[in-house]
Order: C-alpha cells, then sequence, then structure tokens
C-alpha cells in the first residue's frame, strides 16, 4: 500500500513537473509566435464589435433607413423584372452590350464630330473627357466603397438577360455614369445636340435595371456622379460660353427681319481646293452652295449673289453689294474663307454698312474668333440686329528714302495677321499644291521647303537695320506662341508684333522651340504690342501676306489700326 502510495506521489510529482514544462514550453513558444497582422485584428475587430451587424456587416446596412430603401430598391427593381415589356426585349439588351467600355460613346463622338463644325467637335471632346472622369471615379472610389451583390435574376425574363453576366460590384452603374457623363459634357457646349444624345443615354441607363444587372439606386448614383464629373470637367476647361465674349464694345446696327435690306454675296469656290482653270464660268452656270439653305430659310428676304473669283469679278461684286446695301439702309453679307471676308470689310468700310459674315471658307479665323461658328448664329444677329465694333489693321505704303512716291497709295487691311519673310512663300507654295495633294499636306511641305531654301529678310525697324526671318503682325493680341491661335479681343487698338531674326541655325532652333513648347523663351523670338510700326529698306521682289492673300511688298510702309472701325453682326446669346 505504502509502495502503492509513492508510486502515486511519484506519479503526482511526475505529472505536475511535466505540467510545469508544458506550461513553460506554451509561454516560451508564445513569447516567440508573432501576433495577428493588422487585417486579421480589424476583421476581428468588425466581427466582434457589437456596433456591427451579424457576419462582420457594417452596422449602416442595420439602420432602419437603410433598410427602408434597400427593401424599396428591391421593389422597385421586381417591377420592372416582372413587368411585360415586349417591345425592347431585342433592343434594350444589344444596346446595354453596346455601351460596354464606352463602345457606344465613342462612336456617337465620332458622329457628332463628322458634322464638321467647331461646337461638333468640342461636344464629342467634352463628352468623351467627361466619360473617362466618370469611369475613373466609379471603377476607382465607387465600386470599391459599397461591395454591393449584383441582383438575383430569378424574376428576370430569360430573353432580357444578358449572355455574359458582369463580374464586378453592383454599386454604383457603370454604364450609367459613363451615359449621363457623356451627354451632359456635349449638353454644356451645345444645347442642341445633348437634346440629341440624352434618349440614347436614358435607354442605356434604364437597361442596366431591364437586363437585370442592376438596382434602381445603382443607376440613379452612377448617373449623378456621371453628371458631376462633366461639371468636374467643365470647371477645369471652361465651355465656349463661359470664356471672355469676344467682339466689345456693343454697337447699334439696323435689324433686318427676314433679311430684308441684306445683299450677301457668296464665294461659291470658298473652301474648295479644285485646280484652276483657264475657262472662266459665267455666272449665271454658277451652282448655288447647298448650305446656303439655312440662310434662305432664316433670311428668305435677303438678296444672295453668287461669285466664281476665278471670274477676277469678287472685288467688283461686293463693291455693288456694299453700294447696294447702302441704299437699302441694310447691310452687306459675305460667305467665303478669310480672304473673301477680307475684300469685303474694305467695301463695308468705304459704304459705311455693317458686316454680316457667313463662316463658309477653309479655315474661318475671323469668323471663330468673333463667336460665329454656323451660319445660323449670323442669320440670328442679323434678325435681331446684334453688332460688335472691331479693329482693323491696315498696312499704307510710304515715300521711299529717294522721293520717290509709290505708285499706289491705297492702303491695304487685314482682320487678322500681316507678315513678312518666310510665311508669305509658305503661302504662296500651299496654295500651289493644295488641289493636287490637300492643304494639310501642302503645309507641311512647303513648310520643310521653305526651311530649307528661304532666307532672311534684311528690313528697317525703328531706324535700326535687321535680319529677319519673319515678322508678324496680328490684329489684336493672340495667345501666347508663335503661331496666331486665337484671340478673346477685337478691339483692343493694338497690333500682336513678333519677330523671327535671322542667326546662326535659326530655323532649326526656332523649329525645336515650337515642337517643345519653349518659343516664348527662345532668344531669336520677341514678342511687342504696339500701336504703329514703321518697316523701312524691304528688299525689292519680297512679298507680304494679310489674310491668306500675297501681294508684293513696297519698299516702306506703315502698320497701325483703325480703332473700332467695323461694325460686324455677332450674336450676343451663344
Amino acid at each position: 500500500m505504502a509502495r502503492f502510495s509513492s508510486l502515486t506521489g511519484l506519479g503526482a510529482r511526475d505529472g505536475a513537473g511535466r505540467g510545469r514544462v508544458s506550461t513553460m514550453r506554451r509561454s516560451r513558444a508564445a513569447w516567440r509566435r508573432p501576433g495577428p497582422s493588422v487585417l486579421e485584428a480589424a476583421v476581428s475587430a468588425v466581427s466582434n464589435n457589437p456596433d456591427t451587424g451579424r457576419s462582420g456587416r457594417p452596422a449602416w446596412r442595420d439602420w432602419p433607413g437603410w433598410q427602408a430603401w434597400s427593401a424599396a430598391d428591391r421593389s422597385v427593381f421586381e417591377l420592372v423584372a416582372k413587368r411585360d415589356w415586349p417591345g425592347p426585349e431585342r433592343i434594350l439588351p444589344r444596346l446595354s452590350r453596346s455601351a460596354n467600355h464606352g463602345r457606344l460613346w465613342f462612336a456617337v463622338a465620332g458622329a457628332i464630330a463628322l458634322s464638321n463644325t467647331p461646337r461638333a467637335r468640342r461636344c464629342a471632346a467634352r463628352g468623351l473627357a467627361s466619360l473617362a472622369v466618370a469611369s475613373a471615379t466609379v471603377n476607382t472610389l465607387g465600386k470599391r466603397s459599397v461591395r454591393r451583390q449584383r441582383p438575383v435574376l430569378d424574376a428576370v425574363p430569360v430573353i432580357r438577360q444578358l449572355h455574359r453576366q458582369p463580374v464586378t460590384t453592383s454599386f454604383p452603374s457603370g454604364h450609367a455614369a459613363s451615359a449621363a457623363a457623356f451627354v451632359t459634357g456635349v449638353a454644356l457646349e451645345s444645347p442642341r445636340w445633348g437634346a440629341v444624345v440624352a434618349p440614347v443615354a436614358a435607354a442605356v441607363a434604364f437597361s442596366r435595371v431591364y437586363t437585370g444587372v442592376h438596382y434602381p439606386s445603382d443607376v440613379l448614383v452612377g448617373a449623378a456622379l456621371g453628371v458631376g464629373s462633366a461639371f468636374a470637367v467643365r470647371g477645369i476647361a471652361p465651355t465656349r460660353s463661359q470664356l471672355p465674349s469676344p467682339g466689345r464694345p456693343l454697337v447699334d446696327a439696323p435689324a433686318l427681319p427676314e433679311g430684308l435690306g441684306l445683299v450677301l454675296v457668296a464665294n461659291a469656290r470658298s473652301g474648295s481646293r479644285e485646280e484652276p482653270r483657264d475657262p472662266v464660268e459665267e455666272d449665271a452656270e454658277l451652282e448655288e452652295p447647298a448650305s446656303l439653305g439655312v440662310v434662305r430659310d432664316m433670311l428668305p428676304k435677303a438678296e444672295i449673289v453668287c461669285c466664281d473669283p476665278r471670274s477676277g469679278q469678287l472685288d467688283e461684286k461686293l463693291g455693288q453689294a456694299a453700294r447696294r446695301a447702302a441704299e437699302l439702309g441694310g447691310a452687306l453679307g459675305v460667305c467665303g474663307g478669310d480672304g473673301t471676308v477680307n475684300t469685303a470689310a474694305t467695301h463695308a468700310l468705304r459704304a459705311g454698312v455693317p458686316l454680316a459674315v457667313l463662316p463658309g471658307g477653309t479655315h474661318n479665323h475671323f469668323a471663330y474668333d468673333l463667336g460665329i461658328e454656323e451660319f445660323a448664329d449670323t442669320c440670328r444677329a442679323v434678325q435681331t440686329g446684334d453688332a460688335v465694333a472691331v479693329d482693323l489693321g491696315r498696312f499704307t505704303p510710304q515715300p521711299s528714302h529717294s522721293g520717290d512716291e509709290d505708285v499706289e497709295r491705297e492702303p491695304g487691311y487685314f482682320l487678322n495677321t500681316f507678315s513678312l519673310g518666310a510665311y508669305p512663300e509658305l503661302v504662296r507654295i500651299r496654295e500651289r499644291w493644295a488641289h493636287r495633294i490637300g492643304p494639310w499636306p501642302a503645309g507641311v511641305l512647303a513648310a520643310l521647303r521653305v526651311l530649307r531654301t528661304s532666307g532672311p529678310v534684311e528690313a528697317g525697324l525703328g531706324g535700326k537695320e535687321r535680319a529677319l526671318w519673319l515678322l508678324f503682325a496680328g490684329n489684336c493680341a493672340y495667345r501666347v506662341g508663335m503661331a496666331p491661335v486665337r484671340r478673346h479681343d477685337l478691339a483692343d487698338g493694338q497690333l500682336d508684333i513678333r519677330l523671327v531674326g535671322a542667326g546662326r541655325w535659326a530655323r532649326t532652333r526656332l523649329f525645336v522651340a515650337a515642337l517643345t513648347s519653349t518659343v516664348g523663351r527662345s532668344p531669336l523670338h520677341s514678342t511687342r504690342r504696339l500701336r504703329r510700326l514703321m518697316i523701312s529698306d524691304i528688299p525689292s521682289g519680297t512679298h507680304l501676306s494679310y489674310d491668306g492673300e500675297v501681294a508684293p511688298a513696297p519698299r516702306r510702309l506703315l502698320l497701325d489700326k483703325q480703332h473700332e472701325a467695323l461694325t460686324v453682326y455677332r450674336p450676343l446669346e451663344q
């Protein structure tokens, strides 16, 4: 018995020793083992937190307001799913699939841009930019913040369901965000284009509920994000209506209801690059451009004359039309490019009548800077009498140093730009090749040839002889850069003078500066704002360019301005 007791006591002591040893091993192991990770701790805290719902669900999903909204959301979804929609069964699913990855909106933007107007191109660009911002916002913030499961498709008829179901979370709807962003961006530039695109965007948004891939609230919140994205883009890149209004101050001009008193001369060849022909066509054989149909509809009482500039009668026709407009107490209208508008402005100034400009040429710089982009813009301004005063640049031949008078002392005018040096040669070469290979390739080839072959022009500026590769004078200040881009004020009373001096590797250095957007810091390029500039000792055989036209330069000339000399119709409400 004693032996048994001793054995029992030994066993007890051994058990206790083993217990102490195992306890020490466990504590040592616990000290060596690293603690739970931050992610494990967060998950544990959420699952054990009394402020969260069952299954680790955030507590806000158990709020009565959220539950009521979710119940109403599901009720509307089931109502749409159970309702019989026989018409859209073959249309909406395809429309929904076409909007995947923005393909539908890229196609719509391309179709809008094909109308080939500046406003339409801005609509397309702004719509796509808004879409990009909305898509990035939804995919990076929206869907990762609220991981909502997609609806159950039991109640949705099979014919409506998409062949390939989305794999991302449900909230918010990326398709609705993209559709709302695109249509809002387009509407901010042009309400008319926005009204055209809006039904398509609404159909895409509804199709996401119709096909069963989104709850209604997913679509509503996605659409709100899309609208916000479009306005965010507008905050970074203002629309044209937010920019300063060009062409101030306002002046009085006769209102011409239905165009009564407007005499319009249309250049039948404006915007075309046809090769010149020797035979001269009679004006009676000319066909009126189809684009003038807008003028016929809005201004049915206007007198319209079509003229072919190859007949050499464009200047004469514009002079006759200006005198006729003065007799009627009306206005001179012109449909054509910058060169045609330049000629019309000269006759309107001499006759003392307002000018109505229809942008019918290739570039239409003056019309676009004035805020006129479509024929309807001018027609509305003519009907209401809305007009502004603009400056007119002038270059006048002066007597040479020898005392000999130039044969022709009549001044020339420019609405946009005047230049000496390389640019007139570039214009001549471009116009010679444009009808064969197109305007843009001709411009590139002409620039390359001028860079290779042209030389500096020695001329006197301010009593000092200078070697110039280019002298540029803009009618009013252009935005910063070597090439004229855009003007926001057409009555500032100043000439925008830019000089490119000749020097070692001048052309190459200037070309590199243009490519790197550092023209304004190039030592070869200088800019001044002047009211007048005298240019003397111009070499014989030098040409000048004004508003795209080229003419021989006199030995000496004066550049100055006629401030607010021309009255031009312009719609005040864009």
